[in-house]
């Protein structure tokens, strides 16, 4: 960003949980004599810890981070881009110039579905020049790129589109992400009916933020985590800090999930969500420690999670 509770419950007990709470019908079950629509995906914490692990071998390799402009970032975009070549996915690379260096931001569309009702599911892929950028955002980017390859095991064909995307250099001013937006017409822009942005989301020291823009992508997050019996509070910190204010400046509807940066965890935030009150959420925040060790296995398991439900939620 430029800036004891049990873990897990099983998949099918959230969503049914969530669809009580949001309305009183279990999601999933179809009218007599339509087919059911299948819930969303368990997303191994362990696949998306691999990723980051590939994120912080590519930084050790290309002198320590995976910023714009740098051999690391460029070898980040390569290492997601296979990925979902693999999955069967339609991958687009778009270049910008930022700071004298050229940029990069990875699209991902998955075949099928509404084009003109388009979910999309982004996070900024770089780091700044100071670290591996392993939470901030290997976290987000690894989450969504185990939420694009779910679809793809799946075969999940939603009523509505799905693109999937890496942003470059949102550390120098969301850069990438608003040459996207800037390039779009009226028309295609008015075709995201969302987009989701997930920035820093398995710090150390984690909070469970929820952003407040779009009624409708908010309900889908905090029903979620309800279900988990996990607290959540409004993100305030990253407000117009990511990659979803060029989306919502053009008016498009966006949400999102955030586990904290250098705001100081209150008493009362400890006592529901554990960790240290009087410490940061995230201590690394933009310095060479934010590495594989600076991450919370339960926070990047949850929200890597609630990334799938949303997508499958709000595609269906």
């Amino acid at each position: 960003m430029k800036l004891s509770v049990p873990g897990r419950v099983t998949a099918t007990a959230v969503v049914a949980t969530v669809s009580l709470l949001a309305g009183g019908s279990i999601a999933g079950a179809a009218p007599a004599g339509q087919p059911a629509v299948a819930a969303a995906p368990d997303i191994p914490v362990a696949n998306v810890k691999a990723h980051l692990t590939q994120l912080q071998s590519i930084a050790t390799a290309n002198g320590g981070n995976r910023a714009h402009g740098r051999a690391g970032y460029k070898a980040s975009l390569d290492y997601v881009k296979a990925k979902l070549d693999a999955a069967g996915f339609t991958t687009t690379v778009q270049q910008f110039t930022s700071s004298g260096r050229t940029g990069y931001n990875l699209i991902a569309d998955w075949p099928g579905g509404d084009t003109n009702q388009v979910v999309m599911s982004g996070s900024h892929l770089d780091s700044v020049t100071a670290g591996a950028g392993i939470n901030d955002n290997g976290s987000g980017s690894a989450a969504v790129l185990e939420t694009a390859l779910a679809v793809s095991r799946a075969g999940y064909q939603p009523t509505k589109h799905l693109r999937f995307a890496w942003w470059g250099a949102e550390e120098l001013g969301m850069v990438g992400s608003r040459s996207y937006v800037n390039g779009l017409s009226t028309a295609n822009r008015s075709r995201i009916s969302g987009y989701l942005n997930f920035d820093m989301i398995g710090s150390p020291n984690p909070g469970y933020f929820v952003y407040d823009d779009d009624p409708a992508i908010e309900k889908t997050f905090k029903a979620y985590y309800a279900g988990l019996g996990v607290p959540t509070e409004i993100e305030t910190e990253g407000d117009g800090r990511s990659d979803h204010a060029p989306f919502k400046n053009a008016g498009v509807p966006v949400g999102g999930l955030f586990s904290g940066a250098d705001y100081v965890k209150t008493a009362a935030q400890a006592a529901k969500w554990g960790g240290t009150s009087g410490l940061a959420f995230d201590r690394c925040y933009h310095s060479s420690c934010d590495t594989t060790a600076n991450i919370n296995d339960t926070a990047l398991d949850r929200n890597s999670d609630a990334v799938a439900y949303a997508v499958w939620e709000l595609s269906r």
